[in-house]
């Protein structure tokens, strides 16, 4: 086999796939088909807007699907007439057994975490919440439980201190691409290595997880510690967000913070989530072992500013704190 007799299918929907297909196309490989998500309502008039990945598809004039379900025996006959050698997968949904055993070569998948590390639907925010200084991207066969099969090959990166969801998004999604080109030359070549993750596993080693991120779970503690709470806001920024409301029964005002500092603390520590501020340069909360400085923050039904910005339009009640 060669890159270009080589049958490819691609699924993925979202921003972070299109580099990984755009290296592909970039550098001559044979795409006969992409696979997407339908159309969805966005935006005020809820017009049907296509996925990131159909946009540059169409651009590309590459063959799309798009399919409500991958169980429909109409999909799967057009894709059986693709006859893909081998099919890639980045950021798309769970496969049924009978769409990625397809392929003669494989169905390989790309994973923004160091599996067997983070399996799961949000591996980069919580690698940013749990302050892990190390992450990667891994390209692995998929089998029968998601994010499980025999990795193929892994990269690298440091978690920075000053890295968020965004920025670390940003970073894997590139390399993510890069390592996919050279997972599909592998597999070409006939060279790709399949390593079980069982045998990554350390003996005793913690598993990590990276379940999917519901609204509750972006609720801010303030009970914790000032370095868990900034690991907490830059892992969910800019999205969803982590969130929190003021401690009152009468105001449903959701506050929305993006990004904060541990605050030098040289006074006596108040209640967790009781507010410090001067109403015009500072905001400052109360946590666990300290104070936590907002400076980027959002108010439901307003937009995302700087909290100078911020406490030039909206007056903090004295006494006033966050609950959590």
């Amino acid at each position: 086999m060669d890159k270009k007799t080589t049958r490819i299918v691609f699924m993925g929907t979202p921003h972070f796939a299109v580099p990984s297909l755009q290296a592909l196309v970039e550098n001559g490989y044979n795409i006969v088909g992409v696979i997407t998500m339908p159309d969805k309502p966005a935006g005020r008039g809820y017009k049907l807007q296509p996925s990131a990945v159909k946009i540059y598809a169409v651009e590309q004039g590459l063959k799309v699907l798009q399919p409500e379900k991958l169980k429909d025996e109409a999909f799967l006959q057009e894709l059986r007439e693709l006859r893909a050698d081998v099919q890639i997968v980045v950021a798309f949904r769970m496969l049924p057994e009978v769409v990625w055993a397809m392929p003669p070569h494989g169905t390989f998948n790309l994973h923004s975490s160091l599996l067997p590390q983070y399996r799961g639907a949000a591996p980069i925010n919580w690698a940013i919440i749990n302050g892990e200084k190390e992450t990667g991207v891994t390209t692995f066969f998929l089998q029968h439980e998601i994010d499980t099969g025999s990795i193929i090959f892994q990269e690298k990166t440091t978690i920075t201190n000053a890295d968020t969801a965004e920025s670390l998004h940003d970073r894997l999604m590139l390399m993510g691409a890069d390592l996919v080109v050279k997972t599909t030359d592998a597999i070409i070549q006939g060279i790709a290595p399949s390593v079980p993750q069982s045998e990554l596993i350390q003996h005793n080693a913690e598993l990590k997880s990276a379940p999917k991120l519901f609204k509750e779970t972006c609720r801010i503690n303030w009970n914790q510690s000032a370095k868990k709470i900034r690991n907490f806001i830059r892992g969910l920024s800019p999205y969803p967000a982590a969130w929190t409301k003021l401690h009152s029964s009468d105001d449903d005002a959701v506050f929305k913070i993006f990004a904060c500092e541990i605050a030098q603390n040289s006074r006596p520590l108040l209640p967790p989530g009781t507010i410090e501020t001067d109403h015009k340069t500072y905001l400052n909360v109360a946590v666990k072992d300290g104070f936590i400085h907002i400076t980027d923050m959002q108010l439901s039904g307003k937009k995302r500013m700087k909290v100078l910005d911020f406490l030039n339009g909206y007056t903090m009640e004295e006494g006033a704190r966050f609950c959590f």
